[in-house]
């Protein structure tokens, strides 16, 4: 029910409305709470605008944050999500016993688990340098806000499922698989500016407050609160640190750039620019597997005087464009999003050359906005042969809007 997928997001459906004996059973909370995400979206757009006189973001960096969202969602149109493919694997090779999936304890032991597992993953995304070349896609934005929340890296799910396979040595995946996608909803709502502080809550759960920190690049943020649900892991292994000073949101050595492509690939191309141009083997593999802030003679997450420091004066990457164009990509975007959802609606009924198809335009399409967004002076060009694509692939049908009424306005 709306009810049920409303309190998921914030981690209250109990066992007994949430175990299931199969996996097949277990409902997609994450793909059903993409009217919520919209709904607290524009929740958010409204108290700030009565807390601050002001809009919580930009429109070019919500549309970078929703790109990579979609980004990271689109391999699970093709394939089982390798966190579940590989859990199920050992689970059924493997397992050294079997905790009954009805009994309320294995849920509450598997709520510690993986939320366990996702500090452990989270910390080592941030201390070697390969793995945060993936994670930093998240932590690009320079605002913070529900749209940074949908900013992920489509390639950090290809590392992060090794941290779950000793829970499937007696964990059953139907449990596993509910918890992975309620510790992932609740990371939601406390990306915003919104919620100051939660009193006593503060000491046990990661809340807005604990997670504003995570996200900045003031020397005191660095590499601090990791904790998905929980923030206790961070009180117990020395990763803990409360918000002070105002935070400054974003890299310490920002991107710079609103294509998704760009912002998924390039620190993957400065680690092997740095990988060639360091000299002897020991080094060139610390380069990889030391912190993305080491080099020869430092230690191995860096030297904390190095990072650059914060003067309140910091501006985000903006570049100015004409309002038309904002509107426009805001329209068409929309209209990229309603394609997106009626692919994930009605992917079991189509070919995969189709869902390729449709998956390549979702893609050209977000790097074009991108590109418009930073004002490029070939932007419009790339548009023009996108719009043009999209009329041929609509009218051979393989193009769908969910709005049939609308068919002939997407056309115009």
């Amino acid at each position: 029910t709306a009810g049920q997928q409303l309190r998921a997001l914030f981690y209250l459906l109990p066992p007994g409305e949430s175990s299931f004996p199969a996996v097949e059973e277990v409902p997609d909370y994450v793909g059903k709470s993409i009217p919520f995400f919209v709904a607290f979206i524009g929740l958010e757009f409204v108290v700030s605008w009565f807390q601050k006189r002001k809009l919580p973001g930009r429109i070019n960096d919500g549309i970078s944050s929703l790109s990579l969202g979609i980004l990271s969602r689109l391999p699970d149109v093709l394939f089982r999500s390798v966190d579940l493919i590989s859990y199920i694997y050992v689970w059924n090779n493997y397992r050294l016993f079997e905790l009954p999936w009805d009994s309320p304890w294995t849920w509450y032991l598997t709520l510690l688990g993986v939320d366990f597992a996702y500090y452990c993953f989270h910390r080592i995304s941030h201390e070697v340098n390969i793995l945060w070349a993936a994670h930093q896609v998240h932590h690009s934005s320079e605002d913070y806000n529900l749209f940074t929340a949908l900013r992920q890296s489509f390639l950090q799910k290809y590392t992060s499922w090794i941290f779950n396979l000793p829970m499937a040595l007696l964990i059953p995946p139907s449990v596993f698989a509910v918890h992975l996608q309620f510790n992932l909803l609740y990371q939601f709502w406390i990306h915003t500016e919104v919620i100051t502080n939660l009193g006593p809550l503060e000491w046990i759960l990661n809340t807005p407050s604990h997670h504003r920190v995570h996200h900045g690049r003031n020397p005191y943020c660095i590499d601090k609160n990791y904790g998905g649900t929980l923030i206790i892991w961070d009180r117990i292994f020395g990763t803990f640190e409360a918000e002070d000073a105002k935070v400054v949101y974003g890299l310490t050595h920002p991107v710079n750039s609103f294509d998704p492509i760009m912002l998924q690939l390039r620190p993957l191309a400065h680690i092997w620019n740095t990988f060639w141009a360091t000299p002897g083997l020991c080094n060139k593999l610390s380069v990889i597997f030391k912190g993305p802030g080491w080099g020869p003679g430092k230690p191995r997450l860096g030297l904390p005087e190095e990072i650059p420091v914060i003067t309140g004066k910091e501006v985000p990457f903006d570049p100015r464009v004409p309002a038309f164009l904002n509107c426009y990509a805001v329209v068409h975007f929309a209209v990229i999003v309603d394609l997106y959802t009626e692919l994930l609606g009605t992917v079991t009924m189509l070919s995969q050359g189709t869902i390729l198809l449709r998956i390549c335009f979702i893609i050209l399409s977000v790097t074009s906005f991108g590109l418009l967004m930073e004002n490029r002076p070939k932007a419009g060009i790339l548009e023009i042969i996108r719009c043009s694509v999209f009329i041929g692939v609509y009218k051979l049908g393989y193009l769908r809007s969910q709005f049939f009424s609308l068919g002939y306005a997407y056309e115009v």
